[in-house]
């Protein structure tokens, strides 16, 4: 050996790389494997309690080389949160780089989400010189089932429902290659050896395809919905109905038999130039629609052509997906219009997910269904997004998303495991582990028996896949919540701390952590406005603002406490929350005298008011909420937008929203916005929103016969303007108190309005104010148990420094 050779040769070392984030079951080894190789560096990569762990030695040159490209190719379902490299004082002996098998104690912080189709298996899955041509369950390391599938960790064939399915000599060959894009992926199959479709007349049983298509069970269903006919298909995470979304009577029908009367319905296109006829279509949208995660993306329903009003009555918006299985595609292949693809289920009940299921539940409401063999494990929903003042914001987390790690800000990162258990509507729990919170797909609402039982069962299924065992509980502050009682019910049985947490501060802490803000930062104004949360005076809150960060927070402002009449029933019927304005505001001789020559009057003549009169005057099952969500209720009930019964929580609110005239909305002078003002409660001193002044002028209004859109408008502009005024009112009591208050948290289910929310983002941000708000976690209820946790942790933290 030369000088020169022996000099270079001492200048190699050993390094010990950590890389955490998702990098486990998304392709992140043959990755690194690929990667080292062409580097020339030696030893091995390996899954581990972190993520995935690289022991490399080689030149100070190629190291550096491999870890500079480490970042910058990363496979398409994978995100590196950290990278941490250590010098080791140890030889490897190995004379080439190796993937080798997971180590002792594995346990990691992420599991896969499930992902759509990519474009590699789309062209396999539609090309006949492939063996995968036409097959229905095509995927690779790049996409396919991740989460539905798995029973528990580590993720690997083998606990998952792909282990009772054989992999034939083909594709062993491609599960063994390292260079293959099938390496190691877990749910891979082929006609030979993999999953079968099957159709099923739910009425007469097996039908055979040939009936319907010359091609094969999945094509027939292409047949069957443009014949018009319901069918039930079996997805990644539950059956879907699915229909012809341009057949009015169909959709009619499909309404009737699963009981939903107004709640709009899902579509599926087969491809963007089919979704662009009806609605407009932005880049960023686009990217949505085309993304692994492949949500619902909800659309703005003005294109060339238009779709049956009983899709979404009332609305501007549709929300479309696109194909995200081969499944999906085959079926849609020859599909020319949109169709609907809706949850399968009767109205409020959890997605049906089992073929046993489908006779049992879904005969009667499906003509036909299109089984497989391949059992989901987990009940996944489609996401559902939004793109609003220039963000994509989740309105629903599951599928493609969930059960995605959430990286928790600086301070949580000792904080030991923790489970919060939500909300009672659109209800989720949340694991804290290793520094990240994990929150599960959306449950549904727990009031409905099959998805309490669901949300037990995902919950003891969340535990045993992360090897949870928290050492402190969360729930809500509600002691009527399902999920409340669930919680104290365990932490007695076990003998373990928990911290009801009040209902909007949890919205509040979720937007934080959410936003990355750091558990010393300076406390927020967080304004909090939704259908009703338990207060911390024991009363009913829904539209507040607060001074918060996660340990604590102060009430500084909310909105006018008025009477639900009939506790939860006013949720449901609308015309009594008008009522219970009117009755707080004015009284009924009042209203009556002015405004008898409104429809809204004789509408409230036919009610019951002498039984809701008493009980107003008994204080009678008439409990006092301060809720911005029962104002938009109350005021989509005045305008005869929804007066007698809402066909789903928001409906008025939506109704109000999509009503919009936006010239009057962009309008800046007084009478584009209706009147509200800021006095205080004389029971606490607490500065509260006012509608009175608003209240005359709506009437006046209707009186007028002015037009429901600039109504609506001047609705929405008037809130937008009195929040902002709260906000700065509540901002320099926080001043002369010794806060220096620079950024406002936007959170609650009201804030998915997307008029509300940029109108106030706006506001704000012209004075000068930092707005935090939700993007990748819901600002409803579905993003409250991230709240908890991160709260429960702040606190126990707290304690243990004390």
């Amino acid at each position: 050996m030369t000088t020169a050779l022996a000099a270079r040769s001492n200048l190699q070392k050993t390094v010990r790389i950590a890389v955490c984030g998702i990098v486990q079951g998304v392709g992140f080894r043959p990755y690194v494997w690929r990667l080292a190789s062409g580097c020339n560096l030696r030893g091995e990569v390996y899954n581990d309690a972190s993520g995935v762990m690289i022991k490399a030695a080689g030149y100070q040159a190629d190291i550096d080389q491999f870890l500079k490209k480490l970042k910058l190719e990363i496979p398409p379902l994978s995100r590196i949160d950290q990278i941490e490299c250590l010098d080791l004082d140890e030889n490897i002996q190995r004379k080439s780089f190796e993937i080798t098998q997971s180590s002792d104690g594995y346990k990691s912080p992420h599991i896969t989400a499930d992902a759509a189709l990519c474009s590699a298996c789309l062209d396999e899955t539609l090309s006949p010189f492939e063996r995968r041509f036409r097959y229905p369950f095509t995927n690779c390391t790049y996409c396919g089932p991740r989460f539905s599938i798995v029973k528990k960790a580590p993720y690997d064939r083998s606990n998952t429902s792909m282990a009772r399915f054989d992999l034939c000599d083909d594709c062993r060959t491609e599960f063994s290659d390292v260079d293959d894009r099938r390496f190691h992926a877990q749910p891979i199959a082929c006609h030979v050896c993999g999953p079968k479709a099957s159709l099923v007349h739910l009425n007469e049983g097996i039908v055979t395809y040939d009936m319907h298509s010359m091609l094969d069970d999945v094509d027939a269903v292409c047949s069957l919905l443009q014949k018009g006919e319901i069918v039930a298909i079996r997805g990644v995470g539950g059956f879907h109905l699915a229909c012809d979304a341009t057949n009015s009577s169909v959709i009619k029908k499909l309404r009737k038999r699963k009981q939903r009367a107004a709640k709009p319905f899902a579509l599926m296109a087969r491809d963007l130039d089919i979704i662009r006829q009806y609605s407009v279509v932005s880049e960023q949208e686009e990217q949505l629609l085309k993304s692994p995660e492949a949500p619902i993306v909800l659309l703005k329903s003005n294109g060339e052509n238009s779709l049956p009003d009983e899709l979404a009555p009332g609305l501007n918006t549709l929300g479309f997906m696109l194909p995200y299985t081969p499944m999906h595609v085959l079926i849609l292949r020859r599909m020319t219009r949109p169709v609907v693809m809706t949850s399968a289920n009767l109205s409020d009940a959890p997605q049906v997910t089992s073929n046993e299921e489908v006779s049992e539940k879904l005969k009667g409401i499906a003509d036909y269904a299109l089984f497989h063999d391949r059992d989901i494990v987990n009940r996944v929903d489609d996401s559902v997004v939004r793109v609003m003042c220039g963000r994509a914001r989740i309105m629903r987390r599951s599928r493609g998303y969930a059960p995605g790690a959430i990286k928790l800000p600086e301070g949580f990162e000792t904080t030991p495991d923790l489970l919060a258990y939500g909300g009672e509507l659109k209800s989720t729990f949340c694991l804290l582990t290793a520094g990240a919170a994990i929150l599960s797909q959306h449950q549904g609402d727990l009031e409905d028996a099959d998805t309490y039982e669901d949300y037990q069962n995902s919950l003891k299924l969340f535990q045993d896949l992360y090897q949870h065992a928290p050492e402190m509980l969360a729930g809500d502050m509600h002691p009527e919540y399902l999920s409340t009682k669930l919680a104290v019910e365990r932490a007695h049985s076990e003998d373990l701390p928990i911290a009801l947490i009040q209902h909007h501060h949890a919205h509040i802490a979720s937007c934080l952590a959410e936003n990355n803000v750091s558990l010393s930062a300076k406390p927020v104004l967080g304004v909090a406005l939704d259908g009703l949360g338990f207060g911390g005076d024991g009363e009913i809150w829904g539209g507040e603002f607060m001074l918060a960060d996660y340990k604590d927070y102060k009430r500084l402002g909310t909105f006018k406490p008025v009477a639900m009449i009939g506790g939860a029933q006013a949720i449901k019927e609308p015309w009594r929350n008008v009522y219970a304005h009117l009755m707080a505001e004015m009284g009924w001789d009042r209203f009556a005298m002015n405004f008898n020559e409104l429809d809204l009057y004789k509408s409230l003549e036919a009610k019951p008011l002498k039984t809701i009169n008493q009980m107003l005057k008994h204080n009678t099952n008439v409990p006092l909420a301060s809720s911005c969500g029962r104002l938009f209720d109350a005021v989509a009930a005045a305008t005869g937008l929804c007066f007698d019964s809402a066909a789903f929580e928001g409906q008025g609110a939506t109704l109000l929203e999509a009503a919009i005239d936006e010239d009057v909305l962009n309008a800046t002078g007084e009478e584009a916005a209706y009147p509200f003002a800021i006095p205080t409660l004389q029971l606490n001193g607490l500065p509260y929103i006012e509608p009175l002044a608003m209240w005359q002028a709506l009437f006046g209004d209707l009186i007028l016969k002015t037009p429901l859109p600039v109504i609506a408008a001047r609705f929405h502009n008037g809130m937008a303007r009195i929040i902002i005024d709260m906000i700065s009112r509540n901002i320099k009591t926080c001043s002369m108190d010794g806060h220096d208050v620079s950024q406002v948290v936007l959170t609650g289910g009201c804030f998915q309005n997307a008029t509300l929310l940029g109108l106030v983002q706006k506001g704000l941000r012209n004075q000068g104010l930092e707005v935090l708000t939700h993007s990748t976690v819901p600002s409803n209820d579905g993003g409250l148990a991230l709240g908890q946790v991160v709260i429960a942790a702040a606190k126990l933290i707290q304690n243990r420094s004390a």
